[in-house]
């Protein structure tokens, strides 16, 4: 509702804009069948158009659907070792990471320390570090390897297709 004003500028379509009392605006829109809409409320005079708001509402609905069908989600798969992982659970774990970055999916890898395993950082980082070296093909690193507690992390994106 248009409140605490006595003349509007008038834009639409099949009509002649310009500046009206608002009940003659009002008027003009009841004619038509249309409501009438408050576009500028902060103008001098506030700019109101003429068309159907309901009709508007639901294309405007439609087009964010359509917008956010277009967009793309960004999944981020986890691949967890430990700071001694052995040679063969290496090459699996490097194979699925090397499935995900195919996929399109961000990777985050992570070496997991517990108890006093921690001692050996310098592992973990060496791990991660030739995980992204193998992997330099298929994604580029995001993030070098960081300490947040317990864990080492280290982030990998994929690499666009050409």
């Amino acid at each position: 509702m248009i409140r605490g004003v006595q003349e509007v500028r008038l834009v639409g379509e099949n009509i002649e804009p310009g500046v009206f009392k608002l009940s003659d605006a009002l008027r003009i829109a009841d004619e038509q069948e249309l409501d009438l809409v408050e576009i500028s409320p902060n103008a001098d005079p506030p700019v109101c158009k003429i068309m159907d708001y309901k009709k508007f509402v639901y294309e405007q609905k439609k087009r964010d659907k359509a917008l956010k069908a277009k967009s793309t989600q960004v999944v981020v798969k986890e691949i967890r070792f430990g700071p001694q992982t052995d040679e063969h659970d290496y090459e699996f774990k490097r194979k699925n990471a090397e499935k995900f970055l195919k996929e399109g999916s961000k990777l985050k890898a992570f070496v997991f320390f517990k108890g006093r395993s921690i001692i050996y950082k310098d592992q973990g980082q060496i791990l991660l570090l030739r995980l992204a070296t193998d992997l330099e093909e298929y994604g580029k690193v995001e993030a070098m390897p960081v300490l947040e507690g317990k864990r080492m992390i280290i982030f990998i994106a994929p690499k666009k297709k050409k």
